[in-house]
């Protein structure tokens, strides 16, 4: 659930629906939804048409967004189009190949460029070859924008450009530490190269857009699943180093470390600029303590400062409990305000408990990897791709 903020309809008192803005504030502050989309940001407000809805910039969920076109300017929209890919370039491991040397982060940086224009080029012309009904409901239905124009056996390359093709990042600040001791929270040496870096990506993807004619974008990439596999590849390779490889997850694109201490508003101001430069998409998050249902002033200062800096759009994630017995949701300390029942933890639902676990599987578990790849026994196969592909290899390795 995303809500749109915009000044002269929702922003301030006395506007039509700043009784909804208020509402959603409320509700965000109980159940952590909605988002908050800021449509007067510049790089927002450059599209927007009052009176037509499609030209209000529109963010996936997570934080996907797409509403310039360079394949057909005069469809600057966000109706009927999406992010047909987009492939993640894993900075802190080039920060750490560079050794310090921040020409030779650059030169590298621009060679991983080169190689996910190609890779998202190489995609793009596969997925061109595919035919109308290949897509029985986005292209079938004409959900696609144009593709209401194109029959079943047409193929629908003429109207994939309207899609935008996308290279993300991943590790900024740990990558930042690798290069010059500080990340981009600590110091304003390493905000201004966190800048340079995010910047210069996103004039290479504004050059292959203007190149090819199509929509290359930057997107602050969403790392739920590759925080922790990128970390895990680099510390077998290089090792645990300390502020890069020593956590079990690179943090989240430009994000400020979410162990870093650092106040809401300060990180707000630091990872603001980022939001401008990440035109496929980004969002920023603040964690609150406690209930904020019981400041709900607060809670509007942070959401209010986030538009005052320009973000596009921001969350603020804090505790939501949940009583299994009477269903009551908000924050429940010894005893559920509404039942009245008491809160329990299972002996075993601790820290010391999971690393335990941890332990022994490095212990019992892990050396058996070794010993059956000494037998030749073992088999590796990349779970990373697509279910069929992993099924075929699985299979083939059994028979």
């Amino acid at each position: 659930h995303i809500f749109k903020v915009k000044e002269g309809i929702n922003y301030n008192p006395g506007e039509p629906n700043y009784d909804l803005f208020k509402l959603a504030m409320r509700v965000s502050a109980k159940r952590m939804f909605p988002n908050f989309s800021f449509l007067d940001a510049p790089f927002n407000a450059q599209y927007y048409k009052p009176g037509h809805p499609e030209t209000e910039a529109t963010y996936m969920g997570c934080r996907t967004r797409v509403v310039g076109n360079v394949f057909d300017p005069t469809r600057e929209i966000v109706n009927g189009r999406g992010n047909l890919s987009f492939t993640s370039i894993n900075l802190p491991r080039i920060a750490i190949l560079s050794k310090g040397d921040i020409d030779w982060f650059f030169e590298d940086l621009d060679r991983k460029i080169d190689l996910v224009i190609d890779q998202l080029l190489a995609r793009l012309r596969i997925q061109s070859q595919k035919k109308v009904r290949n897509y029985p409901f986005l292209m079938g239905q004409g959900v696609w924008i144009d593709s209401e124009k194109l029959g079943p056996d047409d193929s629908v390359g003429e109207v994939l450009g309207h899609g935008s093709l996308t290279c993300g990042f991943i590790g900024l600040a740990e990558t930042l530490k690798a290069l010059i001791g500080v990340h981009h929270g600590e110091s304003d040496e390493a905000q201004e190269l966190g800048l340079k870096i995010v910047s210069h990506m996103r004039e290479r993807m504004d050059q292959a857009a203007q190149q090819y004619h199509l929509n290359f974008t930057l997107i602050a990439t969403p790392a739920e699943g590759l925080s922790g596999r990128f970390v895990r590849m680099d510390r077998a390779r290089f090792g645990e180093i300390p502020g890069v490889t020593d956590r079990e997850y690179y943090t989240n694109s430009f994000h400020v470390p979410v162990y870093y201490p650092i106040s809401a508003f300060e990180k707000i101001r630091r990872e603001a600029p980022y939001h401008a430069l990440t035109n496929g998409g980004h969002i920023s998050y603040i964690e609150l303590d406690g209930d904020p249902t019981d400041n709900l002033e607060a809670f509007e200062s942070v959401i209010r400062y986030m538009k005052d800096c320009g973000m596009g759009y921001g969350s603020v994630n804090h505790p939501v409990d949940r009583d299994p017995v009477c269903g009551y949701n908000g924050i429940i300390e010894d005893v559920c305000p509404k039942c009245g029942g008491e809160m329990y933890q299972r002996d075993d639902d601790n820290e010391a408990t999971v690393r335990n676990r941890l332990d022994v599987y490095e212990t019992s578990t892990s050396p058996l990897i070794d010993y059956y790849r000494g037998c030749e026994l073992l088999v590796t196969i990349d779970g990373d791709r697509d279910p069929d592909v992993v099924y075929a290899d699985v299979k083939e390795a059994l028979a």
